[in-house]
């Protein structure tokens, strides 16, 4: 039986040749294209994610937004602390908010109140109220929503997209994710150049993140509800014609799989049955759920979300900071957004996932902590100069962030997805899911403090973190590509490898 909640990476190996031909023989051309369309609306959300991770770290640079709400240097840290802090906290506990939500009222419903909560808050965000607490919660309101969608899009996009394409489309939303921070690094370079330094020169980079917002919003509602949520509820009517509209086809063949995708609800209803909580804690459950909340605690430990935050508060470190820091982290955001690409064409579905997870971390660890060298030998002069050891150390966090869009940036989303046997898989993700958030804001929040109190040694810091993160890789992660959900189950993830 084909399992409806396969991996969204690396899949196409699970099915013998005939399966394959008799996939690209059935594909319709409407229905790769609602394919595609469902994956680029649902990814929105990854592009706003990216948004507003990167917006946040140029406005906090900006004279006109310390003068609009009236602090100085000596709260800057606090202020760029709390900025982002408030935020993360509010994607935390969006998380689990999420899952009852979506769960009773369907994937696309959801979508749109989470999408029009962010929206409230990103609305009062932009007006200048002067009160730097009414900033706080308004950014606070946002991440309800975002953390919330951050939830449901994958979700929604593994229920409705063809098993044989998910490798690629499931990979949109570190793509977008990137796009999405490479627009707002360009759009706070470019304001950065408005002569007096009015309010709208935070105003618009705050007030832009509305677009995408809305996009989503709007766009989700050109799709269909989840095929698997509506065959749940038991509105197989409904569920008929979902799973139609997105195969662009209503043939014996799409029937039958409707047919199998009632089995397998079937089956996953049998096998929850009688589920407990405490089940997560125990045995080979337990180590499953340790395994996706320390994967998503790694890939916020490597460094890349505060660098995506704090871009030109880093780069300052490099080569001092002002306009010049801004335009480096404009570039730092196209170097993602270029390797995430290149990743999502032409690598998503060929590298084993624990070798690049390993060899990904390694490398990163090579380039913080040499950066780290560097710097603590040969500070950015005070006079504003250039030096050759600057571009180097430039040259190597561009490194670092091209090699973490080729493994953990894209790779740890998908292989939480994959660990969990159907009893455990949606609150296993879901624990996935708020760790990411969780140590997103432990590090966010500290980030500001490391780079005033540590300088070079923040650089340090996250070289150590990738260090040791590629060990434990080495020593616990199990291979996921090329298997079925039903063999990754049943592997024994409380041993080692």
């Amino acid at each position: 039986m084909t399992d409806i909640t396969t991996p969204l990476l690396g899949d196409s190996t699970e099915q013998p040749p005939s399966r394959q031909e008799s996939f690209a023989k059935h594909q319709t051309s409407l229905g790769r294209i609602r394919a595609y369309w469902l994956g680029s609306v649902l990814c929105m959300g990854g592009f706003l994610f990216g948004y507003d991770s990167g917006i946040v770290g140029g406005v906090l640079t900006l004279a006109s937004f310390q003068r609009d709400f009236r602090y100085g240097t000596d709260l800057q840290t606090r202020t760029n602390a709390l900025s982002v802090g408030t935020q993360q906290l509010g994607a935390f506990v969006g998380c689990f908010l999420a899952w009852p939500i979506t769960g009773r009222w369907g994937r696309k419903w959801a979508l749109v109140v989470f999408s029009i909560v962010f929206c409230l808050g990103a609305i009062v965000q932009a007006i200048n109220t002067h009160s730097l607490a009414v900033f706080y919660a308004a950014r606070g309101i946002s991440g309800l929503g975002l953390g919330a969608s951050t939830v449901v899009v994958p979700m929604f996009s593994s229920e409705m997209v063809p098993k044989e394409l998910r490798g690629q489309i499931g990979s949109f939303f570190q793509l977008f994710y990137t796009l999405g921070i490479l627009s707002s690094y360009w759009i706070d370079y470019g304001v950065s150049f408005m002569k007096h330094e009015p309010s709208r020169q935070w105003q618009i980079p705050i007030g832009l993140q509305l677009i995408p917002a809305a996009m989503l919003a709007i766009g989700v509602l050109t799709l269909k509800e989840s095929t698997r949520w509506l065959a749940r509820k038991g509105r197989r009517e409904e569920a008929w014609q979902s799973l139609a509209w997105i195969r662009g086809d209503d043939s014996q063949t799409t029937e039958e799989e409707m047919e199998e995708i009632h089995r397998g609800i079937e089956a996953e209803a049998r096998a929850r049955e009688g589920f407990q909580l405490r089940e997560l804690f125990r045995g080979d459950a337990f180590s499953r759920v340790a395994a996706a909340f320390c994967i998503m605690a790694a890939q916020q430990a490597t460094g890349a979300t505060a660098f995506a935050y704090f871009g030109p508060q880093y780069f300052a470190l490099l080569v001092g900071g002002g306009q010049r820091a801004l335009l480096l982290t404009a570039i730092f955001g196209a170097v993602k957004a270029v390797s995430c690409g290149v990743f999502v064409v032409f690598l998503a579905n060929r590298l084993s996932r624990r070798q690049v997870l390993v060899g990904g971390a390694a490398v990163m660890a090579a380039c913080q902590i040499t950066t780290a060298m560097v710097v603590k030998t040969n500070p950015a002069p005070e006079d504003g100069s250039v030096t050759a050891l600057a571009v180097l150390t430039v040259g190597l966090i561009y490194l670092f962030v091209a090699v973490y869009n080729f493994s953990w940036g894209p790779l740890a989303w998908p292989y939480i997805s994959e660990i969990f046997p159907s009893r455990i898989r949606e609150p296993g993700i879901a624990i996935g899911a708020s760790s990411q958030w969780l140590f997103n804001l432990i590090f966010t929040f500290s980030t500001p403090y490391m780079v005033d109190r540590l300088g070079w040694g923040t650089f340090l810091v996250w070289g150590l973190f990738d260090a040791v993160i590629g060990v434990l890789a080495y020593l616990f992660l199990k291979e996921t590509k090329g298997l079925s959900l039903e063999a990754i189950a049943n592997q024994g993830f409380n041993k080692r490898v």
